[in-house]
Formats: structure tokens, sequence, C-alpha cells
């Protein structure tokens, strides 16, 4: 399910998903702005009061750690 977010001033695009996904990786910030379309047009910083679609996105796969030694 997707929330919604209210711009405020000085946000952009990666700030917002720094703090609602508390990380950027795995294409997520393409994913939001493919969700919004228009988005982009408004440049690097965005003006106050943009209702923004977080979409739901899948965790990052937990990676299995190699022991060298015992």
């Amino acid at each position: 399910m997707a929330l919604k977010y209210n711009t405020k001033t000085g946000d952009t695009v990666d700030f917002i998903v720094w703090k609602h996904y508390g990380r950027q990786d795995g294409q997520i910030v393409e994913t939001v702005l493919s969700e919004n379309p228009g988005l982009a047009d408004y440049g690097p910083v965005l003006p106050e009061g943009i209702e923004i679609k977080l979409p739901a996105v899948a965790e990052p796969e937990q990676q299995q750690g190699v022991r060298l030694w015992d």
C-alpha cells in the first residue's frame, strides 16, 4: 500500500526516500519518480505542499556471511 507524503520547504526526492525507507538502494528513488509522473519536472529541490506517493518496496535480501575460521 502506498503512503502519501506532503513536501516541506527544501525537500528533495533523495531525502524523502532516505527518511521514509531508510535506504536508497534498489532503485527506490527511480520507483518513487515513476509512481509520481511530473515530479522530476520540479527539479532537485521540491516546492512545499506537493503530495507524493511512496509505494511499498521489497526489503533487500540478507546476505549470508562466510566464516573463514572456526
